[in-house]
């Protein structure tokens, strides 16, 4: 026998009580407009080592070119791509994550039955992209920012929504259930 089916791809209601399980409802990374310049300098390099190589001074050899060009593309496109890489945002059923960091790996979380405030600003580079920021306030602990999010206006109707069906979640399952009827006598 199959799940039954309802509206929206939503998973059907569980029994008040029940556990349910936390689905991912988004994954995602800031823009990539920063790497730009990365990827200048990667073709600026590029450009430079097939110029000079073979053709360098006397006292200079190609290996010190080599050298000079790794040193670059490992500092100025590899180490700020893997920093890029490294932040991950996710929303699930139950709560926002940042995830950030290359060796030492930070994370926070805000979960959605709390509640919490969503403002969202653009600017104009934002804007003409279709991105924003949205910072995410409880009123307890320090607001979680969300930067540069791709399509802000359908993250911010998502988080909406996973706030409000986790408040009603929770204030369903915080409502007494009606007592049991006794078992009927065994004869």
């Amino acid at each position: 026998m199959t799940q039954p089916t309802t509206y929206g791809g939503r998973a059907p209601m569980m029994v008040p009580g029940a556990p349910t399980p936390e689905l991912r409802v988004a994954r995602f990374r800031g823009r990539a407009l920063r790497l730009v310049w990365s990827a200048l300098v990667l073709v600026a390099v590029a450009g430079a080592l097939g110029y000079l190589y073979g053709n360098l001074p006397a006292p200079l050899e190609n290996w010190m070119l080599l050298t000079a060009a790794a040193v670059v593309v490992l500092f100025l496109v590899l180490l700020p791509f893997l920093s890029w890489w490294a932040h991950v945002y996710t929303i699930t059923t139950r709560r926002v994550m940042e995830r950030r960091g290359i060796f030492r790996v930070h994370q926070r979380e805000l979960t959605h039955v709390r509640g919490y405030t969503i403002q969202e600003t653009r600017g104009l580079v934002q804007r003409m992209w279709g991105a924003g920021t949205l910072t995410l306030s409880n009123g307890v602990d320090e607001p979680l920012v969300l930067a540069n999010v791709p399509s802000v206006a359908l993250v911010h109707e998502a988080l909406i929504d996973q706030v409000e069906v986790n408040q009603i979640l929770a204030h369903r399952d915080a409502q007494a259930l009606p007592p049991m009827p006794p078992p009927p006598p065994v004869p």
